[in-house]
């Protein structure tokens, strides 16, 4: 894979340019090849499960050294979907109905002034012995697949654990999920594992905030599958699960 650079200009109180370079030192590997139906957070679906394989110049175990002594990890990586910056002030998050706008620093939006992510996600275990050298498992993360990862840093508990704090509009508009029915055809292409991440991802209703017609069909695509479905009231069926091609497929099964 191509190793692409990203410069980015910072200016500095005394008016003077200065310029940083952001080289991806990994890419996420998951079972969503687009951003449709991804978690809109880390961590609403644990059983979400992917790789972070790393770029051949940080492959070197030492990077890694003590790392399995930790059970969580912050990636900080880009929205590589997005095509463009978004210098919008405002933005309109999911959770207040797609309809109030809130400002973009107050919020988790993925269109930023610059496109970069943070996730806190699990460590799940390491294969240090790849052809592509140590290889992290990851549970629980909201990213692509393909999506540059630019930095890990372990979660620390003492420093990063605040559950005492407040959360903005978070804490006035409650997280609503939905039943999902999955016909036993479907159920059976999967594993228990990737079933289980399917299910809790589409509780969390993956379609836009804006849109409640019961009548449309909704397709997402989830371990080289695509996930038809339709919306009731508070009831998700899935409908069907036809093939990907392989160059629309992730690479998470």
């Amino acid at each position: 894979m191509k190793i692409k650079t990203y410069t980015f200009a910072i200016v500095q109180p005394a008016q003077a340019l200065t310029v940083m370079e952001l080289h991806p030192i990994a890419h996420f590997h998951s079972p969503f090849s687009s951003k449709f139906g991804i978690p809109r957070q880390s961590g609403l679906v644990p059983s979400l499960e992917g790789t972070v394989v790393f770029a051949s110049g940080y492959r070197n175990a030492d990077y890694l050294r003590g790392i399995e002594a930790f059970d969580y990890l912050w990636l900080v990586w880009e929205f590589s979907a997005n095509p463009h910056a978004c210098n919008s002030p405002v933005v309109r998050p999911p959770r207040l109905g797609g309809n109030k706008r809130v400002g973009v620093f107050a919020t988790r939006s993925p269109f930023r002034p610059n496109p970069v992510g943070i996730s806190c996600v699990r460590l799940l275990g390491i294969d240090w012995d790849t052809p592509k050298g140590p290889v992290l498992s990851i549970g629980g993360a909201d990213l692509m697949d393909g999506t540059p990862i630019f930095d890990i840093k372990p979660y620390v508990v003492y420093a990063d654990s605040h559950p005492e704090a407040r959360s903005g509009f978070v804490d006035d508009n409650a997280y609503k999920t939905l039943r999902v029915e999955i016909p036993t055809e479907v159920a059976a292409l999967f594993n228990p594992t990737a079933l289980s991440a399917l299910r809790q991802t589409l509780e969390q209703d993956p379609r836009p905030h804006y849109q409640s017609d019961s009548d449309k069909q909704y397709a997402m695509p989830f371990y080289g599958y695509d996930i038809r479905f339709a919306v009731e009231g508070k009831v998700l069926r899935v409908t069907e699960a036809r093939p990907l091609s392989k160059k629309k497929s992730g690479n998470g099964g």
